[in-house]
Protein backbone atom coordinates (compact mmCIF):
# COMPACT_ATOMS: atom_id res chain seq x y z
CA UNK A 1 0.00 0.00 0.00
CA UNK A 2 1.69 3.26 -0.65
CA UNK A 3 0.48 6.86 -1.90
CA UNK A 4 -0.69 8.83 -4.92
CA UNK A 5 1.80 10.39 -7.25
CA UNK A 6 1.49 12.80 -9.53
CA UNK A 7 -1.43 12.07 -12.28
CA UNK A 8 -1.85 8.48 -11.10
CA UNK A 9 -3.84 6.50 -8.71
CA UNK A 10 -3.48 3.99 -6.32
CA UNK A 11 -4.38 2.43 -3.26
CA UNK A 12 -3.94 4.14 0.04
CA UNK A 13 -3.85 3.92 3.69
CA UNK A 14 -6.58 6.09 5.97
CA UNK A 15 -7.25 9.78 5.50
CA UNK A 16 -7.97 11.95 8.56
CA UNK A 17 -9.05 15.76 8.75
CA UNK A 18 -6.51 18.45 10.67
CA UNK A 19 -7.88 17.80 14.10
CA UNK A 20 -8.30 14.22 14.00
CA UNK A 21 -11.99 13.54 14.40
CA UNK A 22 -12.95 12.37 10.78
CA UNK A 23 -11.18 9.29 9.24
CA UNK A 24 -11.59 7.60 5.87
CA UNK A 25 -10.01 4.80 3.79
CA UNK A 26 -10.58 5.59 0.35
CA UNK A 27 -10.47 2.75 -2.48
CA UNK A 28 -7.88 4.59 -4.20
CA UNK A 29 -6.14 8.40 -4.00
CA UNK A 30 -5.72 10.38 -7.07
CA UNK A 31 -3.57 13.30 -7.58
CA UNK A 32 -4.19 14.74 -11.41
CA UNK A 33 -1.36 16.83 -12.70
CA UNK A 34 -4.10 18.54 -15.03
CA UNK A 35 -7.94 19.27 -15.41
CA UNK A 36 -8.49 16.71 -18.38
CA UNK A 37 -6.59 14.07 -15.90
CA UNK A 38 -9.14 15.32 -13.37
CA UNK A 39 -12.14 14.41 -15.45
CA UNK A 40 -10.79 11.25 -16.42
CA UNK A 41 -10.46 10.39 -13.06
CA UNK A 42 -14.18 11.30 -12.45
CA UNK A 43 -15.18 9.31 -15.45
CA UNK A 44 -13.36 6.50 -14.29
CA UNK A 45 -14.76 6.61 -10.86
CA UNK A 46 -18.09 6.30 -12.20
CA UNK A 47 -17.82 3.51 -14.64
CA UNK A 48 -16.05 1.87 -11.20
CA UNK A 49 -19.30 2.57 -9.56
CA UNK A 50 -17.10 4.42 -7.32
CA UNK A 51 -18.13 7.65 -4.82
CA UNK A 52 -15.52 10.82 -5.72
CA UNK A 53 -14.42 13.02 -3.30
CA UNK A 54 -11.75 16.48 -3.56
CA UNK A 55 -9.97 17.08 -0.20
CA UNK A 56 -8.26 19.85 0.67
CA UNK A 57 -6.09 20.18 3.43
CA UNK A 58 -8.24 18.60 6.09
CA UNK A 59 -9.31 22.35 7.84
CA UNK A 60 -13.25 21.10 8.02
CA UNK A 61 -14.44 19.39 11.12
CA UNK A 62 -17.12 17.58 9.22
CA UNK A 63 -16.62 14.65 7.06
CA UNK A 64 -17.71 16.90 3.87
CA UNK A 65 -14.68 14.85 2.00
CA UNK A 66 -14.79 11.69 3.67
CA UNK A 67 -15.14 8.81 0.82
CA UNK A 68 -14.36 5.39 0.76
CA UNK A 69 -14.58 5.84 -3.48
CA UNK A 70 -11.99 8.24 -5.11
CA UNK A 71 -9.92 10.95 -3.02
CA UNK A 72 -8.65 13.25 -5.38
CA UNK A 73 -5.93 15.43 -3.66
CA UNK A 74 -6.22 18.72 -5.74
CA UNK A 75 -2.87 20.17 -4.86
CA UNK A 76 -0.76 19.51 -8.23
CA UNK A 77 -3.54 21.92 -9.63
CA UNK A 78 -2.41 25.03 -8.15
CA UNK A 79 -0.83 28.56 -9.07
CA UNK A 80 -1.84 31.95 -10.41
CA UNK A 81 -3.57 31.24 -13.98
CA UNK A 82 -4.05 34.59 -15.07
CA UNK A 83 -4.53 38.25 -13.06
CA UNK A 84 -6.68 40.94 -15.17
CA UNK A 85 -5.58 43.93 -13.49
CA UNK A 86 -8.35 46.05 -15.89
CA UNK A 87 -11.22 43.83 -14.34
CA UNK A 88 -10.00 43.72 -10.92
CA UNK A 89 -9.82 40.21 -10.90
CA UNK A 90 -6.85 36.65 -10.25
CA UNK A 91 -8.03 32.98 -11.64
CA UNK A 92 -6.34 30.44 -9.88
CA UNK A 93 -6.02 26.72 -9.94
CA UNK A 94 -8.54 25.15 -7.31
CA UNK A 95 -5.55 23.39 -5.53
CA UNK A 96 -4.06 26.49 -4.36
CA UNK A 97 -3.13 27.12 -0.75
CA UNK A 98 -4.93 30.23 0.45
CA UNK A 99 -1.29 31.17 2.21
CA UNK A 100 0.89 31.18 -1.44
CA UNK A 101 -1.94 33.25 -2.82
CA UNK A 102 -1.70 35.77 -0.38
CA UNK A 103 1.70 36.29 -0.83
CA UNK A 104 1.36 35.86 -4.88
CA UNK A 105 -0.62 38.63 -4.69
CA UNK A 106 1.14 40.58 -2.59
CA UNK A 107 3.94 40.52 -5.30
CA UNK A 108 1.36 42.00 -7.45
CA UNK A 109 0.61 44.60 -4.98
CA UNK A 110 -2.99 43.26 -4.75
CA UNK A 111 -4.86 41.95 -2.14
CA UNK A 112 -8.19 40.18 -1.25
CA UNK A 113 -10.73 42.60 0.45
CA UNK A 114 -11.16 40.39 3.46
CA UNK A 115 -10.60 36.59 4.88
CA UNK A 116 -9.99 34.33 7.75
CA UNK A 117 -8.07 34.01 10.80
CA UNK A 118 -6.25 31.32 8.93
CA UNK A 119 -4.56 30.45 5.37
CA UNK A 120 -3.75 26.86 5.75
CA UNK A 121 -6.66 26.04 3.54
CA UNK A 122 -6.86 24.95 -0.18
CA UNK A 123 -8.92 28.13 -2.38
CA UNK A 124 -11.49 25.57 -3.23
CA UNK A 125 -11.85 23.54 0.37
CA UNK A 126 -12.43 26.97 1.66
CA UNK A 127 -14.72 28.45 -0.44
CA UNK A 128 -16.73 24.93 -0.50
CA UNK A 129 -17.11 25.12 2.96
CA UNK A 130 -18.43 29.14 3.58
CA UNK A 131 -15.59 30.44 5.20
CA UNK A 132 -15.12 33.43 6.41
CA UNK A 133 -13.55 36.24 8.62
CA UNK A 134 -15.35 39.15 9.89
CA UNK A 135 -16.66 42.47 8.15
CA UNK A 136 -19.56 45.14 8.31
CA UNK A 137 -19.40 45.69 4.20
CA UNK A 138 -17.34 43.26 3.09
CA UNK A 139 -18.35 39.53 2.66
CA UNK A 140 -17.02 35.96 2.97
CA UNK A 141 -14.11 34.66 0.45
CA UNK A 142 -17.14 33.23 -1.52
CA UNK A 143 -18.41 36.03 -1.90
CA UNK A 144 -15.80 37.61 -3.71
CA UNK A 145 -15.95 34.58 -6.46
CA UNK A 146 -16.75 35.78 -9.97
CA UNK A 147 -16.15 32.92 -11.80
CA UNK A 148 -14.96 29.27 -11.35
CA UNK A 149 -15.18 26.22 -12.85
CA UNK A 150 -16.01 22.79 -12.01
CA UNK A 151 -16.11 18.94 -13.46
CA UNK A 152 -19.50 17.43 -13.25
CA UNK A 153 -20.40 14.32 -12.96
CA UNK A 154 -20.32 13.41 -16.34
CA UNK A 155 -17.10 14.53 -16.68
CA UNK A 156 -17.90 17.85 -18.82
CA UNK A 157 -16.03 21.01 -17.68
CA UNK A 158 -18.87 23.30 -16.63
CA UNK A 159 -17.80 27.56 -16.31
CA UNK A 160 -20.05 29.46 -14.69
CA UNK A 161 -20.42 33.33 -13.78
CA UNK A 162 -23.20 35.61 -13.39
CA UNK A 163 -23.68 35.82 -17.12
CA UNK A 164 -22.63 31.53 -17.65
CA UNK A 165 -24.66 29.38 -16.04
CA UNK A 166 -25.92 31.75 -13.70
CA UNK A 167 -27.71 29.29 -12.10
CA UNK A 168 -25.24 27.03 -11.07
CA UNK A 169 -22.64 30.33 -10.26
CA UNK A 170 -25.55 31.26 -7.77
CA UNK A 171 -24.64 28.23 -5.58
CA UNK A 172 -21.81 26.63 -6.78
CA UNK A 173 -19.65 29.76 -5.01
CA UNK A 174 -20.53 27.54 -1.46
CA UNK A 175 -20.89 23.61 -3.04
CA UNK A 176 -19.67 21.78 0.27
CA UNK A 177 -18.60 19.23 -2.43
CA UNK A 178 -22.32 18.22 -4.04
CA UNK A 179 -22.15 19.64 -7.20
CA UNK A 180 -18.92 18.70 -8.79
CA UNK A 181 -14.80 19.07 -8.66
CA UNK A 182 -13.90 22.90 -8.51
CA UNK A 183 -11.09 23.30 -10.65
CA UNK A 184 -10.52 26.35 -10.90
CA UNK A 185 -11.85 30.22 -8.77
CA UNK A 186 -11.79 33.68 -10.25
CA UNK A 187 -11.61 35.84 -7.30
CA UNK A 188 -12.29 39.90 -6.92
CA UNK A 189 -9.09 41.22 -5.82
CA UNK A 190 -8.26 45.10 -5.42
CA UNK A 191 -4.69 47.11 -4.94
CA UNK A 192 -3.46 46.02 -1.68
CA UNK A 193 -3.97 48.23 1.06
CA UNK A 194 -3.12 48.84 5.22
CA UNK A 195 -5.14 47.78 7.96
CA UNK A 196 -4.50 49.38 11.40
CA UNK A 197 -5.68 46.78 14.02
CA UNK A 198 -6.56 47.87 17.59
CA UNK A 199 -6.69 45.54 19.91
CA UNK A 200 -7.94 45.92 23.48
CA UNK A 201 -9.58 44.04 26.42
CA UNK A 202 -13.00 44.87 27.46
CA UNK A 203 -15.68 43.48 29.86
CA UNK A 204 -18.13 41.24 28.84
CA UNK A 205 -21.21 43.01 30.03
CA UNK A 206 -19.28 46.49 28.00
CA UNK A 207 -18.39 45.09 24.96
CA UNK A 208 -22.18 43.40 24.58
CA UNK A 209 -23.97 45.97 25.13
CA UNK A 210 -21.94 47.99 23.07
CA UNK A 211 -21.88 45.75 19.98
CA UNK A 212 -23.83 47.50 17.45
CA UNK A 213 -21.76 50.75 18.33
CA UNK A 214 -18.49 48.60 17.62
CA UNK A 215 -19.94 47.19 14.48
CA UNK A 216 -20.96 50.23 12.91
CA UNK A 217 -18.02 52.46 13.54
CA UNK A 218 -15.78 49.52 12.50
CA UNK A 219 -15.29 47.60 8.81
CA UNK A 220 -14.12 44.71 10.70
CA UNK A 221 -15.07 44.22 14.59
CA UNK A 222 -14.68 40.72 16.58
CA UNK A 223 -13.95 40.09 19.91
CA UNK A 224 -13.12 36.95 21.92
CA UNK A 225 -14.97 36.08 25.43
CA UNK A 226 -12.78 33.88 28.03
CA UNK A 227 -15.26 31.24 29.27
CA UNK A 228 -15.29 31.07 33.00
CA UNK A 229 -14.20 34.91 33.27
CA UNK A 230 -15.68 38.36 32.98
CA UNK A 231 -13.17 39.18 30.18
CA UNK A 232 -12.90 39.50 26.19
CA UNK A 233 -10.68 40.23 23.51
CA UNK A 234 -11.88 43.23 21.09
CA UNK A 235 -10.20 43.47 17.12
CA UNK A 236 -10.98 46.38 15.35
CA UNK A 237 -9.58 46.43 11.67
CA UNK A 238 -9.53 49.64 9.59
CA UNK A 239 -7.97 50.57 6.42
CA UNK A 240 -5.69 53.44 6.90
CA UNK A 241 -2.77 54.80 4.78
CA UNK A 242 -0.05 53.13 6.68
CA UNK A 243 2.93 53.32 6.51
CA UNK A 244 3.27 49.26 7.96
CA UNK A 245 4.27 49.05 11.56
CA UNK A 246 3.66 45.59 12.27
CA UNK A 247 3.51 44.41 16.18
CA UNK A 248 6.42 44.75 18.69
CA UNK A 249 8.33 41.46 20.06
CA UNK A 250 6.66 41.32 22.80
CA UNK A 251 2.88 41.71 21.88
CA UNK A 252 3.54 39.44 18.91
CA UNK A 253 4.43 36.58 21.75
CA UNK A 254 1.81 37.49 23.60
CA UNK A 255 -0.61 36.83 21.10
CA UNK A 256 0.75 34.17 18.85
CA UNK A 257 2.42 32.08 22.00
CA UNK A 258 0.49 32.48 24.74
CA UNK A 259 -3.42 32.88 22.70
CA UNK A 260 -2.50 30.41 19.87
CA UNK A 261 0.58 28.48 20.07
CA UNK A 262 3.09 27.02 22.00
CA UNK A 263 2.10 28.32 25.41
CA UNK A 264 -1.06 28.07 24.95
CA UNK A 265 -0.82 24.42 23.95
CA UNK A 266 1.03 23.79 27.36
CA UNK A 267 -2.08 24.87 28.97
CA UNK A 268 -4.79 23.19 27.18
CA UNK A 269 -2.65 20.43 28.13
CA UNK A 270 -2.83 21.06 31.84
CA UNK A 271 -6.11 22.00 31.53
CA UNK A 272 -7.13 18.28 29.64
CA UNK A 273 -5.48 16.75 32.75
CA UNK A 274 -6.77 18.41 35.36
CA UNK A 275 -9.96 20.44 34.56
CA UNK A 276 -10.47 21.66 37.55
CA UNK A 277 -7.29 24.33 36.62
CA UNK A 278 -8.89 25.60 33.62
CA UNK A 279 -11.28 28.34 35.35
CA UNK A 280 -7.97 30.07 37.09
CA UNK A 281 -6.09 29.64 33.65
CA UNK A 282 -8.45 31.32 31.75
CA UNK A 283 -8.69 34.20 34.46
CA UNK A 284 -4.54 34.77 33.86
CA UNK A 285 -4.73 34.37 30.19
CA UNK A 286 -7.42 36.99 29.92
CA UNK A 287 -5.70 39.63 31.93
CA UNK A 288 -2.30 38.83 30.19
CA UNK A 289 -3.64 40.69 27.09
CA UNK A 290 -2.83 44.56 26.83
CA UNK A 291 -3.95 46.74 24.10
CA UNK A 292 -2.22 47.18 21.33
CA UNK A 293 -2.15 48.91 18.00
CA UNK A 294 -0.04 47.79 14.65
CA UNK A 295 -0.70 48.32 10.70
CA UNK A 296 0.15 46.00 7.73
CA UNK A 297 -1.17 44.86 4.26
CA UNK A 298 -4.17 42.35 4.90
CA UNK A 299 -3.10 38.98 5.13
CA UNK A 300 -0.37 39.63 7.92
CA UNK A 301 -3.40 41.48 10.03
CA UNK A 302 -5.98 39.29 9.15
CA UNK A 303 -4.63 35.93 9.21
CA UNK A 304 -2.17 33.97 11.97
CA UNK A 305 -0.52 30.92 12.61
CA UNK A 306 -2.70 28.09 14.42
CA UNK A 307 -0.55 25.13 15.74
CA UNK A 308 -2.68 24.48 18.50
CA UNK A 309 -5.66 21.43 17.37
CA UNK A 310 -8.72 21.78 18.56
CA UNK A 311 -12.85 20.90 17.60
CA UNK A 312 -14.94 23.74 16.58
CA UNK A 313 -18.41 24.48 16.10
CA UNK A 314 -19.65 28.07 14.44
CA UNK A 315 -22.98 28.81 14.31
CA UNK A 316 -24.39 31.77 11.94
CA UNK A 317 -26.84 34.16 13.67
CA UNK A 318 -29.50 37.31 12.47
CA UNK A 319 -26.97 39.62 13.78
CA UNK A 320 -29.77 41.03 16.24
CA UNK A 321 -29.86 37.91 18.01
CA UNK A 322 -26.16 37.48 18.73
CA UNK A 323 -25.98 39.40 21.72
CA UNK A 324 -28.84 37.82 23.49
CA UNK A 325 -27.40 34.19 22.32
CA UNK A 326 -24.22 34.93 23.80
CA UNK A 327 -25.59 35.80 26.75
CA UNK A 328 -27.55 32.33 27.56
CA UNK A 329 -24.19 30.63 26.26
CA UNK A 330 -22.15 32.42 29.36
CA UNK A 331 -25.27 31.85 31.86
CA UNK A 332 -25.19 28.25 30.68
CA UNK A 333 -21.73 27.91 31.06
CA UNK A 334 -21.51 29.53 34.63
CA UNK A 335 -23.89 27.23 35.69
CA UNK A 336 -22.62 23.98 34.24
CA UNK A 337 -19.68 21.55 35.44
CA UNK A 338 -18.38 22.52 31.88
CA UNK A 339 -14.58 23.30 31.69
CA UNK A 340 -13.83 25.46 28.36
CA UNK A 341 -10.34 26.34 28.02
CA UNK A 342 -10.98 27.91 24.34
CA UNK A 343 -12.19 31.36 24.30
CA UNK A 344 -15.32 31.98 22.13
CA UNK A 345 -15.20 34.01 19.48
CA UNK A 346 -17.82 36.46 17.35
CA UNK A 347 -17.65 37.74 13.92
CA UNK A 348 -19.77 39.74 11.70
CA UNK A 349 -20.93 39.17 7.98
CA UNK A 350 -23.21 41.44 5.53
CA UNK A 351 -25.83 39.68 4.01
CA UNK A 352 -24.84 38.32 0.26
CA UNK A 353 -26.50 36.44 -2.67
CA UNK A 354 -25.19 32.79 -2.73
CA UNK A 355 -27.57 29.92 -1.90
CA UNK A 356 -26.55 28.17 0.98
CA UNK A 357 -24.21 30.85 1.89
CA UNK A 358 -24.58 30.66 6.22
CA UNK A 359 -25.01 35.03 5.26
CA UNK A 360 -27.58 34.31 2.45
CA UNK A 361 -30.17 37.13 2.49
CA UNK A 362 -29.50 38.35 6.03
CA UNK A 363 -26.93 40.54 7.86
CA UNK A 364 -25.13 37.85 10.15
CA UNK A 365 -23.26 37.57 13.33
CA UNK A 366 -20.94 34.50 14.11
CA UNK A 367 -20.12 32.38 17.63
CA UNK A 368 -17.78 30.08 17.30
CA UNK A 369 -16.97 27.68 20.32
CA UNK A 370 -13.80 25.32 20.22
CA UNK A 371 -12.59 22.38 22.71
CA UNK A 372 -8.82 21.55 22.30
CA UNK A 373 -8.68 17.84 20.72
CA UNK A 374 -9.01 14.94 22.61
CA UNK A 375 -11.16 16.45 24.98
CA UNK A 376 -14.75 15.92 25.20
CA UNK A 377 -16.95 17.88 23.45
CA UNK A 378 -20.05 16.92 22.80
CA UNK A 379 -21.74 18.44 26.10
CA UNK A 380 -20.72 21.75 25.32
CA UNK A 381 -21.56 21.54 21.51
CA UNK A 382 -25.06 19.82 22.42
CA UNK A 383 -25.61 22.82 25.19
CA UNK A 384 -24.48 25.42 22.54
CA UNK A 385 -26.26 24.16 19.85
CA UNK A 386 -29.53 23.96 21.39
CA UNK A 387 -29.25 27.72 21.89
CA UNK A 388 -27.96 28.77 18.70
CA UNK A 389 -30.88 26.84 16.87
CA UNK A 390 -33.73 28.54 19.32
CA UNK A 391 -31.92 31.80 17.09
CA UNK A 392 -32.58 30.61 13.75
CA UNK A 393 -28.82 29.35 13.42
CA UNK A 394 -27.25 28.18 10.14
CA UNK A 395 -24.28 25.86 11.31
CA UNK A 396 -21.06 26.30 9.18
CA UNK A 397 -20.78 23.73 6.87
CA UNK A 398 -17.28 22.42 7.70
CA UNK A 399 -17.77 22.59 11.44
CA UNK A 400 -19.29 20.22 14.10
CA UNK A 401 -23.02 20.29 14.18
CA UNK A 402 -26.11 17.63 14.06
CA UNK A 403 -28.38 19.33 11.84
CA UNK A 404 -30.10 17.54 8.82
CA UNK A 405 -31.73 18.75 5.66
CA UNK A 406 -35.10 18.85 7.06
CA UNK A 407 -33.33 22.09 9.70
CA UNK A 408 -32.06 23.10 6.63
CA UNK A 409 -35.07 23.48 4.85
CA UNK A 410 -36.91 25.54 7.27
CA UNK A 411 -33.12 27.62 7.63
CA UNK A 412 -32.36 28.18 3.96
CA UNK A 413 -35.30 30.05 1.95
CA UNK A 414 -33.25 28.63 -1.63
CA UNK A 415 -32.10 25.40 0.36
CA UNK A 416 -34.69 23.58 -2.54
CA UNK A 417 -33.07 25.52 -5.55
CA UNK A 418 -29.61 23.93 -4.45
CA UNK A 419 -31.24 20.28 -4.08
CA UNK A 420 -32.84 20.93 -7.72
CA UNK A 421 -29.75 21.93 -9.19
CA UNK A 422 -27.98 18.67 -7.45
CA UNK A 423 -30.19 16.54 -8.79
CA UNK A 424 -30.04 18.08 -12.52
CA UNK A 425 -25.84 17.83 -12.01
CA UNK A 426 -25.34 14.82 -10.08
CA UNK A 427 -28.31 12.51 -10.10
CA UNK A 428 -26.46 9.83 -9.30
CA UNK A 429 -24.82 11.00 -6.54
CA UNK A 430 -21.25 10.41 -7.70
CA UNK A 431 -19.98 13.53 -5.12
CA UNK A 432 -22.20 12.05 -2.55
CA UNK A 433 -21.43 10.92 1.07
CA UNK A 434 -22.63 10.09 4.55
CA UNK A 435 -22.36 13.93 5.22
CA UNK A 436 -24.07 15.20 2.46
CA UNK A 437 -26.94 12.24 2.55
CA UNK A 438 -27.57 14.06 6.40
CA UNK A 439 -27.37 17.65 5.31
CA UNK A 440 -29.14 17.44 1.75
CA UNK A 441 -31.03 14.78 1.82
CA UNK A 442 -31.48 11.85 -0.83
Amino acid sequence: MGTATTGRSSRATAWHNWAGNVTATPARVVTPASVGELQEAVRRAAEDGLKVKAVGTGHSFTAAAATDGVLVRPQALAGIREIDRSAGTVTVAAGTVLKDLNTALAREGLSLTNMGDIMEQTVSGATSTGTHGTGRDSASISAQIRGLELVTADGRLLTCSEKENPDVFAAARIGIGALGIVTAITFAVEPVFFLTAREEPMDFDRVTAEFEQHFAENEHFEFYWFPHTGNCNTKRNNRSQGPAAPPGAVSAWVEDELLSNGVFQAVNSLGRAVPATIPSIARIASRALSARTYTDIPYKVFTSPRRVRFVEMEYALPRERVVEALRELKSMVDRSGLRVSFPVEVRTAPADDIALSTASGRETAYIAVHMYKGTPYQAYFTAAERIFTAHGGRPHWGKVHTRDAEYFAGVYPRFGEFTALRDRLDPDRLFGNDYLRRVLGG
